[in-house]
């Protein structure tokens, strides 16, 4: 994986969504098509041989790279996402994060309990809105979880919050906040 390209190409936004905040801004990635091809192989490498059947993306820019990603591992693709935007009966998640709270949902039969999962974001900062997924993910009984991220912020120690089992990868990795 092309490292520099990536990272030269990564958009810092100061102040955004609130004061105090360095907002990593992948969509600089995703609008130039040797960065999207970029992490469209490295994300596949990491899992061709996982075994998943359900990649599960979180919205909204967890949707780019899952939703690809799902279809060169010839898997489905399930969205989580903010309440009352998925049509059919959920189940839902709240979650404190770095500047607020929220909550997101998700399909109550879009995974089954021999489902491989892949759940996919594009960046662990604190870890909670992808613990969140983690574990409405888990009250679907899978047979296994794994979450991948585009960016970790390393120095917000987001991946310690997950269980110990949980599989957790990053592409790339920050030290900053």
């Amino acid at each position: 994986m092309n490292k520099e390209l990536l990272l030269s190409n990564l958009r810092n936004i100061p102040d955004f969504p609130i004061p105090g905040i360095q907002f990593k801004d992948v969509t600089s990635l995703f609008k130039k098509a040797e960065c999207l091809k970029e992490l469209d192989d490295a994300l596949y490498n990491l899992y061709k041989d996982c075994g998943i059947t359900k990649v599960v993306g979180i919205e909204s820019r967890g949707f780019v790279m899952g939703a690809a990603l799902a279809l060169r591992l010839n898997a489905g693709f399930v969205p989580i996402r903010k309440p009352g935007k998925l049509p059919a009966e959920t189940i839902s998640e709240s979650y404190s994060k770095e500047y607020g709270t929220d909550t997101i949902e998700i399909h109550k039969d879009a995974i089954e309990e021999n489902d491989v999962v892949l759940i996919h974001d594009d960046l662990l900062a604190t870890g909670g809105t992808a613990l969140a997924a983690y574990n409405l993910v888990q009250k679907l009984n899978p047979k296994k979880i794994m979450v991948s991220f585009i960016i970790e912020l390393e120095g917000l120690k987001g991946r310690e919050i997950f269980p110990k089992e949980a599989d957790v990868k990053s592409l790339l990795s920050l030290d900053g906040e």
